[in-house]
């Protein structure tokens, strides 16, 4: 494999880990924001609309490396600075846009493949269920440990009584008062004959 072949299937490899976390993130906000139901169908256009923003970030990018090519060309003083280029460079920035061009063209490819955006979709929702079903048992095994089982319970205990007394109990008392105040008011309201 060349070269270039390898630095495509390097940059596909990223664009795809890109592109499962934007649809898993896609999938977990829809479902715990704003409460909707899993739907395949608006999940894939979702997918293939991540797919085809990847494939256009990698033209602009191929696009931003053919400009500082044509700039390197036929400059032979030394450089000064990382992207500073040369026309030394420009053998390796002809080989760089050839490689974006060619992981734009297969994202492009992906987004137009039902089979790619489905094996896409059910990756993120894989990732997306598993990450719910680590926070659930994660916030199960807290919620339901009993003193007994917990090793740190007698290290943690005095932290826990700290924070009652000076975060809980104080916000109760600070909450009591509101309360109260309220009930006054109202009470005085209604006693009011205006």
């Amino acid at each position: 494999m060349s070269r270039t072949a390898e630095a495509i299937e390097e940059g596909l490899s990223i664009a795809s880990a890109a592109a499962r976390l934007a649809v898993r993130n896609h999938i977990l906000v829809e479902a715990i924001a704003n409460d909707a139901r899993y739907d395949y169908d608006r999940v894939a256009i979702f997918a293939r609309d991540t797919l085809l923003a990847l494939a256009d970030e990698q033209e602009d990018a191929a696009a931003t490396v053919r400009r500082q090519r044509k700039a390197a060309w036929g400059k032979y003083s030394d450089s000064h600075g990382t992207h500073d280029y040369r026309d030394r460079d420009t053998r390796n920035l002809r080989r760089r846009q050839r490689q974006y061009v060619g992981v734009s063209k297969e994202l492009r490819r992906r987004a137009g493949d039902p089979e790619a955006v489905r094996e896409l979709v059910e990756q993120a929702r894989d990732a997306a269920w598993g990450d719910v079903e680590a926070n659930l048992q994660r916030r199960l095994t807290v919620e339901g440990m009993r003193a007994e089982n917990d090793p740190d319970y007698g290290t943690m205990r005095e932290a826990r009584m700290q924070a009652l007394r000076l975060v809980d109990l104080p916000r109760l008392r600070a909450h009591r008062r509101r309360l109260d105040q309220a009930e006054r008011e109202l009470a005085e309201a209604d006693l009011d004959p205006a």
